[in-house]
């Protein structure tokens, strides 16, 4: 079955996302074309895939509204701790927490930029 290889995050501050998912998840960034573009290597060794940064060429979305791309779920260990990284670094909390059967916890959080993403705590137990 098909599955997600590669993925972009949009923004209209770059350098502000940038600190964010570095300070989050720990992401590293590299300069990759002349462009506003950033490689992203989300970590190695594990299942994941790695992405672009993109400057932004609309408004970015507002506060409820969907966004106008996919969003992305990242797979972390503790939800709660990393909900305050979140609003630590400048994002917010865009919903409740969600118990997902057999799969886990997830919710939705919004980076500076306004761009939805999603982080699922896996519990193969949960009910």
């Amino acid at each position: 079955m098909p599955r997600p290889v590669f993925f972009e995050v949009y923004a209209s501050d770059p350098e502000r996302a940038i600190t964010f998912y570095t300070t989050v998840f720990e992401w590293h960034f590299e300069r990759w074309a002349p462009e506003a573009m950033w490689a992203i290597t989300t970590g190695t060794g594990a299942q994941g895939i790695d992405g672009n940064l993109v400057l932004r060429d609309q408004p970015p979305p507002q506060n409820g509204a969907a966004a106008p791309t996919c969003s992305l779920t990242m797979d972390v260990d503790d939800l709660e701790l990393m909900m305050r990284e979140v609003e630590q670094a400048g994002g917010s909390v865009a919903g409740p927490v969600r118990t997902i059967p057999e799969v886990g916890r997830l919710v939705y959080c919004r980076d500076p930029e306004g761009t939805l993403f999603g982080m699922l705590e896996p519990d193969p137990g949960a009910s």
